[in-house]
Order: C-alpha cells, then sequence, then structure tokens
C-alpha cells in the first residue's frame, strides 16, 4: 500500500477510518498511519464496516481478486456462484443448497473467512455492476438498477448512495464531466451494451483470441486477430457478445458490445466473459514462478501474462471436451460445427446466430448427427441423458475434487477429460495434463521429459501454476 503498487488492486481492500473510505492499494492520496488502517478481502467487508468506496480511484473498477479460482474452500465457491448471480435467482437458501450446507453455517463461514455474509456480498457485487452501467452506458437509471439485479429502484438507490456517497445520477454524470472521449452507450430498442472490462497486467489477449479463434465454431463463434463474437445462453435468456483488445500493456482491457434478451442477464455475462478470458490471473507471479524453471524461462519471456482459457457456459465445455477426446482439434471443430448446425437453436436477426445445443437437445437427436467410434457417442448421450435427468450436475461452485470424481465415475470419461474440463470451468489452476499428445510435443521442443510420469514429476516445481505451465507447452 505504501508503494501503491499496482499489482495488489483488486486482490484486497485497504479501509482508512478516520477518513471513512476504502481504497485500492494503489490510491494516489496521502498514505494515512498504519493504526488507521484494517485490510479486507472484500468490498462487502469494507461496507459491513461503515466505509465508503474512495472517489479518487474506485476500488471496484479494477480486476477482481484471483483468490477465488486458487482457492477451492466454501468460501471461494460462494463468490464464484455469487459473482454468478446465484443470489439473484434463487436467493441466499439457493445458494447454500448448491454449495450443500444450511443458509445459517454458510454465514457463519462467510462472515468469518470474507468479513461479509451472502446478501451483504451480492448487494457489493451489485453496486460494482450499477456502477459499471453508469459510467459505461446510457440506461436509463431505473433499468440500470435492474440490471444489477436490485429489486427495486429505492433499493438501488439506497445502496449506491451508501457505498459511493452520491445519487446514481451523480455516479453518472463523473463520467460526463472526465476527460477523455465519453464511453458508448446503448440502443434502448434491443438492449445493446459497450462495456470496458480491465485484466490484470501483463495479458496475453492475442494468445487467448488464437486459441478462442483455432476451436471456433462458425454459426456459433468468429474470432479474429483482435477480436472474439459468440451467442451464448443464460440463466434467463439469450446474448450475442463481441470483445475487442483494448487499454494498454500496463492497463490491459477488453471493450465489449454486449446484446441481451434480459438486462438481469448482464451481470451473469460480465462474469462469465471475466471467467472465460481469465482477466483476473495474477499473471505477475505466475511468470516469476515459471521463469525460475530454464526449460520455460524463454516461453515466459516471449509469452507474458499466458492465460488459461475458462468457460461460458459448463455443459459445452464438457461436451466440446467429450468430442475432442483423442482427435486433432480441426477434427473435433468439424463435428461440433455438424451438432451445433443440426441442433442448435438459432437467433433472430440478420446474421446467422446458432446457439450450441443443450443436454436435452444432444440427448433427443445426437445420435442422427454424431459421428465415430460407436463407445465414444454412447458416451456422450449418456452424458446428455444424465445431465437432463439431474443425475451429473456441473457448476462453478463445485470443488475439483468433486466435478472430477463425478465425471470419471461415468463409463467412457477418464482423468484428461475430467482435469481439462475443471480447468476450464473452474479455473483451476494447478492441472498438467500429462496424458496429452500435443503437450507432450510441446514439452519435448522446450526439452522436457515427454514420458507422462517424468513429466508429472517435473511439473511438480511449477505447483501451484502447472495449468499455466501446460498452456506455455501447449503453445510450444
Amino acid at each position: 500500500m505504501c508503494s501503491r503498487d499496482t499489482r495488489f488492486d483488486g486482490q484486497f481492500i485497504t479501509g482508512v477510518h478516520t477518513t471513512g473510505i476504502y481504497c485500492r492499494p494503489s490510491c494516489p492520496a496521502t498514505t494515512p498511519k498504519p493504526r488507521n488502517v484494517t485490510f479486507y478481502l472484500t468490498a462487502a467487508a469494507a461496507h459491513e464496516a461503515g466505509l465508503r468506496a474512495c472517489k479518487r480511484c474506485l476500488p471496484d473498477a479494477v480486476p477482481g481478486s484471483p483468490a477465488w479460482n486458487t482457492r477451492d474452500d466454501l468460501a471461494a465457491r460462494s463468490m464464484r456462484l455469487i459473482a454468478d448471480g446465484v443470489v439473484e435467482r434463487d436467493g441466499v437458501p439457493g445458494l447454500a443448497a448448491r454449495l450443500g450446507y444450511t443458509p445459517r453455517h454458510l454465514a457463519r463461514v462467510l462472515v468469518a473467512e470474507l468479513g461479509a455474509g451472502p446478501l451483504a456480498l451480492a448487494r457489493a457485487h451489485r453496486a460494482q455492476t450499477a456502477r459499471l452501467l453508469l459510467l459505461g452506458t446510457d440506461l436509463l437509471i431505473t433499468d440500470v438498477a435492474f440490471a444489477a439485479g436490485f429489486g427495486s429502484v429505492r433499493q438501488f438507490n439506497d445502496t449506491v448512495a451508501t457505498v459511493y456517497e452520491r445519487t446514481p445520477s451523480e455516479v453518472r454524470s463523473a463520467r460526463r464531466s472526465a476527460p477523455g472521449p465519453e464511453s458508448p452507450g446503448v440502443d434502448p430498442a434491443d438492449t445493446r451494451l459497450t462495456l470496458q472490462l480491465p485484466a490484470r497486467a501483463p495479458f496475453d489477449g492475442a494468445g487467448m483470441l488464437h486459441f478462442l479463434g483455432t476451436r471456433a465454431l462458425p454459426g456459433v463463434e468468429t474470432a479474429t486477430d483482435t477480436s472474439y463474437s459468440r451467442s451464448v445462453r443464460l440463466p434467463r435468456g439469450t446474448a450475442t457478445m463481441e470483445v475487442t483488445l483494448s487499454g494498454t500493456d500496463a492497463a490491459p482491457a477488453l471493450a465489449c458490445s454486449i446484446r441481451l434478451a434480459h438486462l438481469t442477464d448482464l451481470a451473469p455475462l460480465v462474469s462469465r466473459m471475466r471467467r472465460l478470458f481469465d482477466l483476473d490471473a495474477d499473471a505477475e507471479s505466475i511468470d516469476r514462478h515459471l521463469a525460475a524453471d530454464p526449460a520455460l524461462a524463454a516461453s515466459v519471456a516471449r509469452t507474458p501474462g499466458i492465460r488459461l482459457p475458462g468457460s461460458m457456459e459448463p455443459e459445452e465445455t464438457l461436451f466440446r471436451a467429450l468430442i475432442g477426446q483423442q482427435v486433432s482439434v480441426a477434427a473435433a471443430r468439424t463435428t461440433l460445427t455438424r451438432l451445433a448446425d443440426a441442433l442448435g437453436d438459432r437467433l433472430p436477426g440478420p446474421e446467422l446466430r446458432l446457439l450450441f445445443p443443450t443436454a436435452a437437445q444432444i440427448a433427443a437427436g445426437g445420435r442422427a448427427v454424431l459421428r465415430g467410434p460407436g463407445a465414444r457417442i454412447e458416451t456422450i448421450l449418456r452424458v446428455a441423458q444424465s445431465l437432463v435427468a439431474g443425475d451429473l450436475t456441473l457448476s462453478f461452485g463445485q470443488t475439483r475434487a468433486e466435478l472430477e470424481a463425478s465425471l470419471v465415475a461415468l463409463p467412457g470419461i477418464g482423468p484428461w477429460t475430467a482435469g481439462y474440463v475443471a480447468m476450464r470451468v473452474l479455473g483451476s489452476p494447478d492441472i498438467l495434463l500429462t496424458s496429452d499428445l500435443a503437450l507432450r510435443q510441446g514439452a519435448g521442443r522446450l526439452g522436457l521429459a515427454v514420458e507422462p510420469r517424468s513429466l508429472a514429476a517435473r511439473g511438480a516445481d511449477w505447483a501451484p501454476w502447472r495449468s499455466y505451465a501446460g498452456m506455455h507447452l501447449w503453445r510450444a
């Protein structure tokens, strides 16, 4: 905090009790005396302590904490689900049920670990979404309230005034009086939004676009060297999104153009876009750790800030992994494109937009579309039927052990698929897929052992960032 180190923005909050405000660690204001400062893991904990957000440094206008992916405990899993809007959709009882605990125990753990209960954490998340909309769009303030997840305009006004010590109109007016171009807004007729999502530097955005573009399914996704767009199902409707690289090397960001069927899906969509592009990763720590291995040092130097691609929808990620088993990326893409074209819903509009088929659609029509070994087809259909029946569930709130165990228990799913899905869906940072042929070929090109057991032994030194080391091997 004394050195105003931007690397820690979003990783913790500094509360200054003499002024009654909380800041990001790099706030340019005069450094307070240590005895007047308390550190918090979440903005909600600062709110519970009676503090308001600093108007100068805007502590919630930064990348989020990487801890919710690196940790796999109840608090971290709760934060992943809260960011996905579960409290707004299902309430605290629904959140607790997904995590397998009673609401009372969940609240007790979150207050002890994070300094605030689930309602306060969800309220802080709604306030941050509201600020993003007020500053980045021209939505009517009433629409902002409901898009951010508030139950009423009065609740929205009270929360914004408490957190930011400004009315919503005053928060918006700060954007208009600020130097620089005004952010593009929204066309109320079809709910189009344009937002900026900050990333933690360094950020290998070009590499992420290449990864997604190589696997893009025509009709569902489009990718270029500078942009990525796709259609997606969300809890209450559908959306299309397009992201382009923005910002600077020191302050990278994604410029996002979004079209939503339901405004209340904005918060889950933003959360999933951040997960897909791994915007909150502690890139400097990861690079420093991996570069300590001479075999990886050159790759880290060539590609600082390499990212771990996430997931927009867990079930889709699972089907893509199942179809991609033991075949090339190109072959998997051909099969997946045929599946989406035959079974996926089409969105209205001048451009052809396909939605990746649901588990129910694959269970009903997959046998007529899928090609390849009979055993693999049976596995895909069995998984689809299990998802429809509720015997198998995938969630951002699962632990890695739970997710992998539920998958490998199904015939036809092995450790590679389970590990790959956990890595993509949960953002698990410490998975090395040593059975992957391309990864082992990359290891050989970097002078590493290619035999799985030997590579796993060498990879022990890369913990807790073995997933990111695997991305370097894939890149090689």
